[in-house]
């Protein structure tokens, strides 16, 4: 325990020293720390992300990491609200570091079960003949290694996941989908993603699921938040029909 927590804490003295901010118009800032996807880095954002909610500092909106940086989101008419605001949110970055190692991998467990049957799995084919690995294998190695959620987006409540075996990194495909069906479970890279909704998309799709990813009415909407840890549970099409 001690030891990870030492090592979250070096991670997060390195990520102060890439520290960039700029203004999202003029209700958010946005905190960078790179350009490039970092498993790791994403971890220790995770963890800042936290500390900053654990604040409940009135003025602030939402705190919502992306993958390689947290937008901070404020009331601009808040009676509160720091001035001048972007030297304000740097110093309370600087500060909610020291706290923000404790908060690593506090995320919840979400079990995804999946089925992976080629009426649902529509490029399964095509990936199996990338990797040159079957398709009980494409399975195997999708299931068995452990994958997070890096941050949502694109559509309310999708998820961009990672953890995918290395082996399973296909790129996107060279023609997208107009439409990826609801639930669709997608690679892309290094990545994982899972379709709440009908929508045009360029990943290929191993399987499906028959969650719903999000929901309005429910409490909370989505199914995925970033931090959270993700298994894949293959199901078979009668389990699949039983769980829709």
């Amino acid at each position: 325990m001690h030891d990870r927590r030492r090592g979250a804490k070096n991670r997060l003295k390195k990520l102060l020293k890439t520290l960039r901010l700029s203004p999202l118009g003029d209700g958010a800032v946005y905190a960078e720390f790179g350009d490039t996807l970092d498993l790791e880095l994403n971890r220790s954002l995770q963890a800042l992300a936290v500390a900053l909610r654990a604040r409940a500092l009135p003025w602030i909106r939402d705190v919502v990491p992306a993958l390689c940086g947290i937008a901070l989101h404020f009331d601009p008419f808040h009676p509160e609200l720091p001035a001048p605001v972007l030297e304000y949110c740097r110093a309370l970055l600087e500060d909610c570091f020291d706290s923000a190692a404790k908060f690593e991998d506090s995320g919840r467990t979400v079990e995804v079960p999946v089925c992976y049957d080629v009426e649902f799995g529509l490029d399964l084919t095509e990936v199996s003949e990338r990797t040159s690995f079957s398709i009980d294998e494409i399975i195997k190695r999708h299931v068995k290694t452990q994958h997070w959620v890096l941050m949502v987006g694109f559509s309310p409540g999708q998820p961009y996941i990672g953890g995918l075996d290395p082996g399973l990194a296909v790129p996107r495909r060279a023609a997208p989908r107009v439409r990826m069906p609801t639930g669709s479970v997608a690679i892309a890279n290094a990545q994982t993603a899972v379709y709440p909704y009908e929508t045009p998309g360029g990943w290929s799709i191993i399987g499906r699921t028959p969650l719903t990813v999000f929901d309005p009415a429910r409490d909370p909407a989505s199914l995925f938040a970033p931090g959270d840890r993700v298994r894949f549970i293959p199901v078979s099409r009668i389990e699949f029909e039983k769980l829709k």
